[in-house]
Formats: C-alpha cells, structure tokens, sequence
C-alpha cells in the first residue's frame, strides 16, 4: 500500500533488505539463461513489423525556435527541427543543393535555412528534398525510412503502452556502441544477467516465468532495485518485445506499477557496414500514487535511467561499480562478426597454456579504434573476457600498443587483466588498465 486512499494504511516506498550473499556467492543462473530460449524470443521478436519506423531521439531534443537536429539512421542522414507553431519536421540531412550538413544550419521563423547558401525548406519537397514521416509520441521522436527498413510502411509506429499522458516523470538517456540492435535487443531478453551485471541496481533477481510462444512472449520477475546500502524496492515486472528494435520492461506490482522503461535500439550504420554502430535510447515514464509524486512531477527531474553508466573507463573489473548497458551487446556483435568475416581464423584455443580452454588473442590497432578481436569469441562464455571486452571498446581508448596480447582464463576478474609484469603486454598499455581495476571494490 502506497497511500492513504480509501483508509489504506501508509507504508514506506523503502525496504531493508536482509544480509544476502554476496555478488560472487549469489545462486549462478547460466543454466536457466539458455542460449536457445533467448535466440528464440530475438527470433518472434525480429519477425514483428515496425512499419520501418526508428526511435532519433527525445522530443524535448528538439524545440520550436531552437537549432534543427541530426542524427544518422541506417547509413541515411536525418534532420529534424519544429516550425513556430511547435509541428514536427523531418527530411534528408544534405541539402539537395551542393549537400551542406543541414544540421549545422539555422531554423529562421520555422523554416530550415542552409548555412551554406541560404536555400530555405519549409517542410515541404523541394528540388528533389522529400520529407520523412514523423510522429512525436510525448516522449520520443520516430521516423520512418522506408528505403532503410525495407517493410511494409504504416502509418504510425508501434508505440509502447505507456501511463496516462500527464501522469508521470519522462526521463531519455542515449548511448552509442559497436554492436547491432539485434544484439541490444537480445541482451534485454536475457533478464537473468541483471543481478551479475548490474549488481549496482538489482539484487534478489528471480525470472518467475519464461516466456511460452507468440501469444504469452514475456518475461515475468521479482526484482528488487538498489536504492543505498540495503534499502531496496522491491517489484514485478514484465520484459517484452514489441517490435524489432524495443523491449519494454513494465512494472506489474509493486511500488510504481505500471511504469515503463522502454529500450529502443537504433542502427545508426547501414547493414554492410564492417564497424556497426547502434544508438540505444532508453525512455523510463515513471508513475506512482503517493501524495508526493506530484510534486516531484512538477519539477520534472532529469535523472537516467537505472542502469545509466558513470564514466565507463572506471567501471572495469568492479562489480560494484555502475556499467554501460552496451558491453555486453557489443561484445555479442565482435563475437559474431568476427566468425562471420574471418573464417580462416584460427579457434583461438592455444596449446601450451595447461587448460585447453580457448583464450583472446589481441593485436595492436593501426588506429583510433576500441580493442580488435581476430579470432572467433568463444571468449563470450568467461565472464571476465566479457569484462574486459566492455572496458576497452566502451572506453574509446587511444592506440594500444598491444603486441599479440594473450589473455588466458582466470579464477576471478582482476587476475584476467593483463597488469602483472608476466603478461606479454607493453608496460605502458598495462597502466591504462591498472588504474582502473586495482583500485578498492566498493
């Protein structure tokens, strides 16, 4: 009970938590979290239609009498901007006169005015400009690129069920990665990681019931989020996959039912591109009956979304520590291209390392570039691989002077990184990494 309504009796939106076990003495759920059933629910959850229709970004992004915005969608450059009266537009990002970058332009008296050379668009086609479809749905901005999603087109996007318009607080973090949306969308139907990879947030994680075909495709939990120390609140929720490139988490009972965190994955390469880039952008529409919520509607706090990461350079190796969501999903997307474009590698398990185990072999980058996995990532299976895989491509590194690094599997995190003088790793490479993994766990 969350209020007074109807004589109910108030209780505190907060519980104390009992001393559980710690993050590495929590029950393992690799078992439960079989690779078929989650490739199955990508499968239904690929196979919806979307009527070509992409998430860009917030609708608070982009103002009446601001600057227009811009923002790359399947290879396909995109600018968006409002006119005076507060109506969406949306159109190829070149101008059809010499293909200035229109999101650099102005927006004069609600026309979008070419810095370049002051040709004006209005919204309408002009000179072989043609509009895009948009839709606003309060929250997030869509728009349909029917070249791009290659679908029947509709005329609307299939926009989550969300609380009442008014009801709540609407907060959008966005996050780009190397990885493909499908696997954005693959790690979100995999609730079971949350405890392990997000200690941070959420604890006493059970997955109540898996999902049973197309007509009950949804994940039921009892989760309960990290608020400080052992205060927690405890909830259910349901996982699903609306179309394509969303998945909805919705609380069921529980302190804030009915809210929504919304997970859409945005390709912003096209698909033949060798380096995939996916923006997700993560919509949270909170609600809740208590007399204060009200007030804190008003004041329209910006705050993430629950596993909105700190600076990602500081998160390796610390399981207490706040991750990106995209770790693993890029880590899904190396493991996958790199078997689909270099089948002549080897499987990358060495002999001579007394395990038998397969281990990853890196090599030095010719560039500005994250870390580059030549051989096929069986490595997804150790944890701790995957840990550091989201350390160096989330991080953005500079070049690594990496020269045929061999990281073999080890007993706990820390040990797997390569900071100990016996690892084939240059000592200058090593301290970029040192500084993030041997420092206190909290």
């Amino acid at each position: 009970m969350s209020g007074r309504a109807g004589g109910r009796r108030w209780t505190p939106p907060l519980r104390r938590r009992r001393r559980g076990p710690g993050w590495a003495a929590q029950t393992p759920t690799w078992q439960r979290a079989r690779p078929a059933l989650i490739a199955d629910a990508l499968k239904r959850a690929s196979a919806r239609p979307s009527g070509n229709w992409f998430v860009v970004c917030a609708s608070r992004e982009v103002r009446a009498g601001g600057r227009p915005f811009g923002r790359t969608v399947g290879g396909a450059e995109v600018v968006l901007w409002r006119s005076d009266n507060g109506e969406l537009r949306a159109g190829p990002g070149a101008c059809p006169h010499l293909g200035a970058p229109l999101r650099d332009s102005r927006v004069v008296c609600g026309t979008l005015v070419c810095h370049w050379h002051g040709l004006a668009l209005n919204g309408s086609p002009f000179a072989g400009w043609q509009p895009f479809p948009v839709h606003d749905d309060g929250v997030l901005v869509w728009v349909r690129l029917d070249e791009v999603g290659g679908e029947e087109p509709t005329a609307r996007p299939v926009v989550p069920v969300r609380p009442a318009a008014g009801s709540g607080v609407d907060a959008v973090f966005t996050a780009t990665g190397r990885c493909e949306p499908q696997d954005v969308v693959a790690n979100r139907l995999d609730p079971w990681h949350g405890s392990w990879f997000h200690p941070y947030s959420f604890v006493d994680l059970t997955v109540v019931r898996e999902p049973g075909g197309e007509e009950d495709d949804v994940f039921v939990v009892d989760v309960s989020f990290r608020v400080a120390g052992r205060l927690v609140v405890p909830v259910r929720a349901e996982f699903a996959a609306p179309e394509p490139r969303t998945v909805v988490m919705r609380i069921t009972d529980g302190e804030g039912a009915t809210s929504v965190v919304e997970t859409h994955a945005t390709p912003l390469t096209g698909p033949d591109d060798d380096r995939p880039r996916t923006a997700v952008i993560e919509a949270v529409v909170a609600v809740s009956d208590r007399p204060g919520f009200a007030l804190a509607r008003g004041r329209r706090p910006r705050a993430a979304p629950a596993d909105a990461p700190y600076r990602p350079a500081s998160v390796a190796g610390r399981p207490g520590v706040r991750r990106t969501p995209l770790g693993a999903a890029q880590h899904r997307t190396v493991s996958r291209l790199t078997r689909r474009r270099a089948p002549g590698r080897p499987r990358g398990t060495r002999t001579g390392t007394g395990t038998g185990t397969p281990c990853a072999v890196g090599r030095r980058s010719s560039r500005r570039t994250a870390w580059e996995h030549p051989c096929p990532v069986v490595m997804c299976r150790r944890p701790w691989l995957e840990v550091f895989t989201e350390f160096v491509c989330t991080a953005e590194l500079e070049v690594l002077d990496l020269q045929d690094v061999i990281l073999l599997p080890a007993p706990d995190h820390r040990s797997a990184f390569p900071n100990r003088a016996s690892s084939p790793i240059h000592r200058n490479s090593a301290a970029l990494v040192r500084s993030a993994v041997e420092s206190p766990v909290n």
